[in-house]
């Protein structure tokens, strides 16, 4: 067609190319008075009906489809019997001719890819197959922009939520017969050359050939001759990708690139995540932010719990926040960061939320331990605390700073439940996997780690030789005994004595129902191990319960995290045998690195051994994983405290106390740091408000600070503590040796010191802290440090 020639209102500008389906012009719209491009099917090619299907099903499929990656459809006519197509004028040049000029760099060809991914997840999204994407039908903007064009072979297949069955992936109708192939066979899939049915997962396979071509510079399939190349894509395995792309983007290619289509990526969305998580891995990500989501209603009260959680990461030091923006410093890469929220219990009986409650902690579990140096988990406490609320995704992600957020429900039929999970991407709230699953109560063990292997799958995580192992080996569980034991881990979490008994209860009817479920052993012995800290039972008859717990379930599951949690603690607080508890600390470790409250304990063990950097560290650690627990909170502030940074021990457990008045190790941090720091009328001040509940101390405080001042006050406070021991409302040794300290009286310290060695007081290793450096000369204590083999220092 010659300039100035018209289809409609669309008056030719220029031609600006031609192929077998037909010619593409620069034209000018009369009407709204823009450029557009215009592509004309020839009335040769117009009498052929195939041609004319293939272009009809181009227009219906690219007008379907909506999106910033995807050429957009205008309009669609017929002039003088002359099909013919409008879409988006673009300016730049083909995937195709910039692969001529060599390959990409690593960051260009992610970037390009992602957006790639973006177009196919929307095109997916609506049940459409591209069957024909390769670099010639890729446009890249001069504006930065890529678009995927030619929709000509598109096919409808029903939208899936995952991976189809064998069965469907060969029975889905479609456009083509079984035995013919379409598209260009380079970027072919191995089902696609075969002439079989086809579904989403050949444009995965056709992206994998295009984004390694953008970085290798050549196909991974090529042949002399058609037959050659087919042969190859059927049986080869790709060649190994230059060196300089990252491991994380290579196992992306590969993956694309499987033979198998259900060991692919099932859907654009699922690669777009891949994508996005190699890309966050493979680069530098100084200071990088989560992008501004969109607004939502509420915002401000999303802005005020934002500000509570900066607070808490600036208090808290949390990964060293304060101090990069006190003294920047290069920040390395970070692991993706991914939120698994309360799972809604579907049953309608609230009986039932020990089910949905128990599946959530399972899932952050099991997903924590994954690939730790890639995926980043936040645990149980901080995301509890979305449980029953309508808090929007975005806000959630800024609250707890992470990428992803996997949400879903549990409904429970008799023996049988059915969960639903989805994988939610932070940025633009967009589904990027999801599924359905249904099993018998005792399979549900094999669902969670069918559950965790596809979000893996979803965020291209290379599993963990190991994991690989667990995932493959879960056990089937009593569906009595699994009961048992969520029942149990929900009533130990209130660390009472009749909710530790309540605990034992029910992971005892555990063990009962399955004898050789771990589990259950474990949980036996964390009831026993939390007796022995907090008192309730007498220490010897507490470590001998929980270390034959311990063993038990040692011996059913080597690899159990909540058994080498158990034994550290009992190692550490129970038998002062510091050697054996740092090689159990490590291997709780190497079981599982994400576990927050193991990490929070084990800083404690540093600083009983006197490692105050390494201490600090793995707090913050923790705090990352679980910034809102008040436990780990606290547990910071005594960190601070070892490593006499009072005002920040202060501030901390100020800040923790005001979210939890009655957190008894904030209390304690904030009084030994004020004591420290010699500020003794606010120390005054905090035992007033401790024990205003307690008519006797108080008064004895009162009396004792207007005889004679802090002094006055600890020693009437003292008397009547004395009085008490041995009562249900006295303290333990310890407590005594402490309250003699505080009131001047070494000599007295000294003597309720030794009697806490002899009853083996879990809690006088603290003798280490630096409340203590008053005695620290005195021969006595440190011949004490000598026998429990503590650092002298």
């Amino acid at each position: 067609m010659k300039p100035g020639a018209r289809l409609g209102p669309y008056e030719i500008v220029a031609a600006l190319g031609a192929g077998g389906m037909g010619e593409v012009y620069r034209a000018r719209d009369t009407r709204l008075g823009r450029e557009v491009a215009v592509k004309v099917l020839p009335a040769a090619v117009a009498a052929d009906p195939g041609s004319l299907a293939r272009f009809e099903r181009e227009a219906k499929a690219t007008a379907a489809l909506k999106h910033s990656c995807i050429l957009s459809v205008y309009d669609v006519g017929t002039h003088e019997g002359v099909p013919y197509l409008v879409e988006e004028l673009l300016e730049g040049e083909s995937l195709k001719d910039r692969l001529a000029r060599g390959p990409f760099a690593v960051s260009e060809a992610l970037r390009i890819g992602i957006e790639i991914a973006r177009g196919l997840a929307a095109a997916h999204e609506k049940g459409i197959v591209h069957r024909d994407l390769k670099p010639g039908n890729v446009f890249l903007s001069r504006d930065g922009t890529v678009k995927i064009l030619d929709f000509g072979l598109a096919k409808l297949v029903p939208p899936s939520s995952g991976a189809e069955s064998p069965a469907a992936a060969t029975t889905v109708a479609g456009s083509t017969e079984l035995g013919t192939v379409l598209g260009t066979v380079a970027y072919m899939a191995p089902e696609q050359a075969r002439g079989q049915t086809i579904d989403q997962r050949v444009d995965i396979f056709a992206f994998g050939v295009v984004l390694y071509e953008m970085l290798a510079g050549k196909r991974p399939f090529e042949g002399a001759t058609t037959t050659d190349t087919l042969a190859a894509i059927l049986k080869d395995a790709p060649p190994s990708l230059p060196e300089e792309v990252p491991p994380q983007v290579v196992a992306v290619v590969r993956r694309c690139l499987d033979k198998e289509p259900g060991h692919r990526y099932q859907r654009g969305a699922e690669l777009r995540a891949a994508l996005e998580a190699a890309q966050i891995g493979s680069e530098p990500a100084p200071g990088r932010r989560s992008p501004v989501a969109r607004r939502r209603d509420g915002w401000l009260a999303g802005a005020a719990a934002l500000v509570a959680a900066v607070a808490i990461l600036w208090v808290f030091d949390v990964g060293g926040v304060r101090s990069r923006l006190s003294e920047p410093a290069q920040a390395p890469a970070r692991a993706v960061k991914l939120a698994v929220l309360p799972f809604a219990n579907l049953s309608g009986d609230p009986e039932q939320e020990y089910l949905s409650d128990g599946l959530t902690q399972e899932l952050i579990a099991q997903l924590g331990r994954l690939h730790p140096e890639s995926l980043a988990v936040i645990a149980r406490t901080s995301v509890m605390r979305y449980k029953e609320t309508k808090t929007p995704i975005d806000q959630i992600g800024r609250e707890l700073r992470v990428d992803y957020v996997l949400e879903g429900s549990a409904r429970r039929e008799t023996n049988r439940v059915r969960v639903t999970a989805d994988l939610i991407g932070v940025r633009d709230q967009t589904q990027i996997w999801g599924n359905t699953f249904e099993r018998e109560l005792s399979g549900i063990l094999v669902m969670q780690s069918e559950v965790a292997r596809q979000v893996a799958a979803a965020l291209a995580l290379e599993l963990l030789p190991g994991e690989q192992a667990r995932l493959a080996n879960v056990r089937a569980v009593h569906p009595e005994a699994y009961e048992a034991y969520l029942k149990g881990n929900q009533a130990r979490i209130a660390m009472t004595r009749g909710s530790l008994e309540t605990a034992e209860r029910y992971f005892a009817l555990a063990a009962r129902r399955d004898p050789n479920y771990a589990a259950a052993w474990a949980g036996i012995a964390r009831v026993w191990a939390a007796r022995n800290q907090m008192g309730f039972t007498p220490p010897g008859e507490a470590i001998r319960e929980a270390k034959a717990a311990t063993l038990k379930a040692l011996q059913l599951d080597a690899n159990d995290p909540e058994a080498h949690r158990a034994l550290a603690v009992i190692l550490t607080w129970g038998e002062w045998d510091w050697a054996a508890a740092e090689r159990e600390w490590k291997r709780s470790l190497e079981v599982d690195s994400s576990d927050a409250e193991n990490l929070s304990n084990y800083s404690l063990f540093l600083v009983i051994m006197g490692r105050r950097a390494e201490a600090l560290e793995t707090s913050e650690r923790a705090l990352e994983l679980d910034p809102f627990n008040v436990k780990i909170q606290s547990f910071h502030a005594v960190v601070l405290l070892s490593a006499r940074r009072y005002d920040d021990a202060v501030t901390t457990a100020r800040t923790t106390l005001r979210v939890q008045p009655d957190a008894r190790v904030a209390r304690m941090a904030l009084y030994l740091a004020l004591f420290c720091k010699g500020l003794y009328d606010e120390a005054y001040a905090s035992d007033r408000e401790e024990f205003s509940g307690d008519r006797e101390l108080r008064e004895a405080l009162e009396r004792g600070y207007a005889e004679a001042g802090y002094i006055g006050a600890r020693r009437r406070f003292v008397e009547v503590r004395a009085a008490r021991f041995g009562t249900p409302s006295g303290v333990r040794a310890w407590g005594m040796a402490q309250d003699y300290l505080r009131a001047g009286d070494r000599e007295h310290a000294i003597e309720w010191l030794e009697r806490a060695f002899d009853e083996h007081e879990p809690n006088l290793p603290y003798v280490v802290l630096p409340s203590w450096d008053s005695m620290r000369s005195d021969p006595r204590f440190q011949d004490l440090l000598r026998r429990m083999k503590l650092p002298l220092g």
